[in-house]
């Protein structure tokens, strides 16, 4: 497994990582997707304080703790639970950001964090105070980096502009090809982009058929373009798995590719298209039989 570094930090991530949001909620089911993440090299774990109320950090934190410094540990705040009901609101304060940090670092069993990401934002939130707080919890050395996890241009731009933040969490793929109107800047701040939502529901798997015959389509795909888009990539490619692992990588932008598992199984399935992917190296054809969408909102 290939590392990549984050942004100009001393940080070195695995080019897969595991999105710990889809591990089950139990222990025992979970056990066995984090021994063979850590088996395969895989080393950035990410996972948030939102996810099952805090029980994915705590089912993080206990599997990850034998293996805390060889790992990295990602997770996210700013989405505070309603007390006594269903449902989050938003809180960027910092007095929530650091209340939020020790209940993460309790529950994930550990001192510090390796990335601490801002769970979205907008372009009202408080930034310079965001950014002094995240810059003192780092000074403290209860981070050791930050970022965001935002597809908001109007709100990830000026953060990385005017913050030491080193990376972006962004909704990227094949099909979603937003991000890449951005990549260029995002570099020239000294930050890397990791992706989620890349295999696209599944649709960018070897099981694309079906799934795209059970779809509505996908964002601006209607279900008849998107099927004759992935018929195109599979006879250009053969396999669509592989090809989508390496279109994301292809970017020097991206540092890792973020990739969840509900079972052993799909994150074996996983690396094996990264495997494959290595060998993929013309992109060219894909200009002429995908989509490039830009974000229509909130630039």
């Amino acid at each position: 497994m290939k590392k990549r570094k984050l942004g100009n930090s001393k940080i070195e991530i695995s080019e897969i990582s595991l999105g710990c949001m889809s591990l089950p909620t139990s222990l025992a089911d979970a056990k066995p997707i984090v021994e063979a993440a850590l088996d395969s090299g895989l080393n950035y774990f990410d996972t948030a304080d939102l996810y099952d109320k805090g029980l994915n950090e705590e089912i993080v934190g206990e599997l990850l703790k034998p293996h805390r410094q060889e790992i990295l540990i990602a997770t996210k705040v700013g989405n505070r639970w309603n007390p006594r009901e269903d449902g989050w609101h938003w809180d960027p304060s910092p007095s929530h950001i650091e209340n939020a940090l020790k209940m993460s670092l309790k529950r994930l069993k550990t001192d510090y964090i390796d990335v601490y990401q801002l769970h979205g934002g907008t372009i009202d939130d408080p930034w310079d105070d965001i950014i002094e707080t995240f810059e003192r919890l780092k000074k403290e050395g209860t981070i050791r980096e930050y970022g965001i996890s935002s597809i908001r241009p109007n709100v990830f731009k000026p953060f990385l502009q005017k913050s030491n933040a080193i990376s972006n969490m962004m909704q990227y793929s094949l099909l979603d090809r937003r991000p890449e109107e951005w990549f260029e800047e995002i570099a020239e701040t000294n930050a890397s982009v990791v992706t989620r939502g890349s295999i696209a529901k599944g649709l960018l798997t070897n099981e694309w058929q079906k799934r795209a015959e059970n779809s509505n389509g996908y964002l601006t795909y209607s279900k008849e373009e998107l099927i004759k888009a992935l018929t195109d990539l599979q006879d250009v490619y053969e396999d669509i798995h592989a090809l989508t692992l390496a279109y994301n990588l292809s970017h020097p932008v991206i540092a890792s590719t973020v990739i969840g598992a509900s079972s052993p199984q799909q994150l074996q399935e996983n690396l094996k298209a990264y495997e494959k992917s290595r060998s993929i190296q013309d992109f060219s054809p894909i200009e002429q039989i995908l989509k490039k969408d830009i974000y229509s909102e909130h630039r």
